[in-house]
C-alpha cells in the first residue's frame, strides 16, 4: 500500500513538473512576441550576418511613427520616438513597453503640428541624451539623467547664419565629440515655414562651431560613420533618388569627396514599402539601412548583401552593445532581429 502511494505521490510531481515546464515555455514564447517579415539573400555573404532561420520578433505595437531606436546600455533598454505623438518610450525585457520622455521634440501649445516629436536620438560621451528635435526645429540635450529622464532641454544648435534649421532628422557622434547631423524638411508645417533654400548635412563641433558640409542632396536623412571614421554614410529619401552616398572625412572631419555607394531607385514601389532612411553600421563596416521593403544590409564596398523583409515602412535601426540583435522601428511597430 506504501508502495501504490509513493508511485501515485511520484507521478503527480512527475506531472505537476511537466506542466511547470510547459508554462515555462509558452510564457519564453510569449515574450518573444509574434514573429513576422522574411529575410532576403542576395548574397551567402547575407548568412554570414544572419542565420538562415532567424526570425523578426515584434516587440510592441500601437504606436503611430516609430522612429530613433537608440540602445541604452546601462538601463538594459532601448528607447525610440514616436514622431507624431511626441513622446519617447522605452522597452526592455524585464519591463516591456513604458512611456520614457514626453514632449520630446515641440514645447509649444499649437495644434495640429504634424510631425512635433524627437527623431533621430543618441548618447554623448559623457552619457547625456542629445535629441533632433523636430518640432522646435533644433538639436538639444536632456538636462537629467538619462535613468531619470525629464522634459528638460538645452539647445546646442536651432540655426545656420540666423536661418532657422528645417527639421534636423538623425544624428551620429565620433570619438572627438564632432557631431554629424541631416536637416531634411519632414518636420515642417505651413505656419511654421521653411528658411534655408537647402536641405543641409551639418557638422557640430565641441567648439560650438557650426560647419555646413553638404548642401547639394535632395533628402538628406539617415547617417553614420564607418568603424574608422572616415567615412560619413547618408541615405537620402528621395523616391527619384533613392540612394545611399559614402563621404569620405579628413582628419579634421572635413569632406573631401563623395561618391553613390549604392542606388535602390529602382526597387522603390513594386510591393516594397518603403524608402533610403535610418542606418547603422556595424563592427565590420557593414550598413544596416532602411529602404525598400525593411532593412538592407550593404558592404562597405556597396554590395546589396540582402534585405531583412519588414513588411512596412522602416524608419530605423540600432544594435546594442554587443550587436546580438539588431532592433528596428517600422511604422507602428518596434521590431528585433537576433543576429549571428
Amino acid at each position: 500500500m506504501k508502495k501504490i502511494k509513493l508511485s501515485v505521490a511520484v507521478f503527480s510531481v512527475s506531472i505537476l513538473l511537466i506542466l511547470a515546464c510547459a508554462e515555462k515555455v509558452k510564457k519564453e514564447e510569449d515574450s518573444k512576441g509574434p514573429q513576422v517579415g522574411s529575410l532576403r539573400a542576395e548574397s551567402e555573404d547575407f548568412y554570414k550576418l544572419i542565420s538562415k532561420d532567424a526570425q523578426i520578433e515584434v516587440l510592441a505595437a500601437g504606436f503611430d511613427w516609430t522612429e530613433g531606436p537608440l540602445w541604452l546600455e546601462s538601463e538594459q533598454a532601448l528607447i525610440f520616438s514616436d514622431v507624431p505623438q511626441n513622446k519617447v518610450w522605452k522597452w526592455s525585457e524585464e519591463d516591456s513597453i513604458s512611456l520614457y520622455l514626453e514632449p520630446s521634440g515641440y514645447l509649444g501649445d499649437r495644434e495640429g503640428k504634424r510631425e512635433p516629436g524627437s527623431n533621430g536620438l543618441i548618447l554623448d560621451h559623457e552619457g547625456n541624451l542629445i535629441l533632433c528635435q523636430h518640432g522646435e526645429r533644433r538639436i538639444a540635450k536632456m538636462l537629467a539623467p538619462i535613468a531619470t529622464p525629464t522634459a528638460d532641454y538645452e539647445e546646442l544648435t536651432g540655426a545656420y547664419e540666423g536661418d532657422k534649421f528645417n527639421s534636423p532628422n538623425d544624428l551620429v557622434m565620433n570619438q572627438s565629440a564632432q557631431l554629424f547631423f541631416t536637416d531634411p524638411p519632414y518636420g515642417l508645417d505651413d505656419w511654421d515655414p521653411k528658411e534655408l533654400d537647402f536641405q543641409g548635412v551639418y557638422r557640430l563641433d565641441q567648439s560650438g562651431e557650426l560647419i555646413l558640409l553638404i548642401d547639394s542632396l535632395s533628402r538628406p536623412n539617415g547617417i553614420g560613420l564607418s568603424p574608422d571614421e572616415r567615412t560619413l554614410y547618408i541615405a537620402q529619401s528621395d523616391p527619384g533618388k533613392a540612394r545611399y552616398y559614402a563621404y569620405t572625412l579628413d582628419e579634421k572631419g572635413e569632406v573631401t569627396s563623395g561618391k553613390i555607394l549604392l542606388d535602390a531607385t529602382g526597387s522603390v514601389g513594386s510591393g516594397k514599402p518603403g524608402l533610403p532612411d535610418g542606418l547603422t553600421v556595424d563592427k565590420a563596416g557593414n550598413l544596416f539601412a532602411s529602404g525598400p521593403g525593411g532593412i538592407w544590409v550593404i558592404s562597405a564596398e556597396g554590395d546589396h548583401l540582402g534585405t531583412i523583409v519588414t513588411g512596412q515602412n522602416t524608419s530605423n535601426c540600432t544594435f546594442d552593445t554587443e550587436e546580438n540583435y539588431l532592433y528596428m522601428t517600422a511604422d507602428n511597430f518596434l521590431m528585433r532581429i537576433k543576429m549571428k
